[in-house]
């Protein structure tokens, strides 16, 4: 979603409108805490509820004191009215602390509200051209499926490339699985199931690739969380990119392999947003 020239965000820090944060905020000095990013469509943030859940999920993972809903609904209330389009981040850190990895005895979490205009989007609607990035995504199962504040491999992944014809990278691990996109999640059509890379090692699991899974399986259709490399998604019928923001996305085209007509993508995305 692409912001407003000249517009600046609205921001509220622990309820209250602000712009910085303490020096000592444990979210900027080591990445400690969790964020969410949402679609504001209509003027309401879409899937607040699935968002506010996965951030609870996220926060119990991590031993974060995850504010109760009513708090956050409160937070959302005084940023209203929200734009008719737009980005919404929900970001929850440990707070303020003494130096050292060692969390606080009784921390006290700070949360941050951040709501961007937005009036175009950031991805086309159809037709996605990827690339695949030469960064690969480290292990750590303590942290897979947790979209937590140290995003740098997201970062320099991002960074590879500035040819606006490539709008998503595809990101493999060290063993050369497939795991997501830079942003997004990933789906294969093929053979006729729907499958997504197993994220247990590594990886975001987003809300939208949640919710994906779940009204898909509810449908009858065959859902599977599996291992697969590059040669896997190329043979793939379709290819389908997830996040918050684009919703559902059919690619078509990865170097020189196209898809050129979508097969299940519109039925699925119709699921997603219904």
């Amino acid at each position: 979603m692409a912001a407003q020239p000249g517009v600046l965000p609205r921001i509220l820090i622990n309820g209250l409108a602000a712009t910085r944060i303490a020096a000592l905020d444990r979210g900027l000095n080591y990445g400690d805490g969790v964020f969410r990013t949402l679609r504001i469509a209509d003027g309401r943030p879409r899937w607040w509820s699935d968002h506010l859940a996965k951030l609870a999920e996220d926060c119990n993972r991590l031993g974060l004191d995850c504010p109760d809903a009513t708090v956050l609904d409160r937070d959302l209330a005084r940023l209203e009215p929200l734009p008719a389009s737009g980005v919404l981040r929900l970001t929850l850190t440990r707070g303020e602390g003494p130096r050292g990895y060692r969390p606080p005895i009784s921390p006290r979490c700070t949360r941050i509200l951040t709501c961007w205009p937005g009036d175009g989007a950031e991805y086309p609607r159809e037709g996605l051209t990827l690339r695949v990035c030469q960064l690969r995504l480290g292990p750590q199962p303590a942290l897979a499926g947790i979209k937590h504040l140290n995003r740098l491999e997201n970062v320099l992944a991002r960074a590879e490339w500035n040819d606006p014809a490539i709008d998503e990278g595809i990101l493999l691990d060290h063993s050369g699985r497939v795991v997501c996109g830079v942003s997004s999640n990933l789906f294969l059509w093929r053979n006729g199931r729907l499958q997504t890379p197993s994220l247990e090692q590594c990886g975001v699991a987003g809300v939208a690739r949640a919710r994906l899974m779940r009204r898909a399986a509810a449908e009858g259709l065959t859902v599977e969380e599996a291992d697969f490399d590059l040669a896997a998604l190329l043979d793939a019928d379709e290819v389908m990119l997830t996040n918050s923001l684009m919703g559902l996305r059919r690619v078509a085209r990865l170097g020189d392999k196209t898809w050129p007509q979508p097969l299940v993508g519109p039925r699925l995305a119709g699921f997603l947003d219904a």
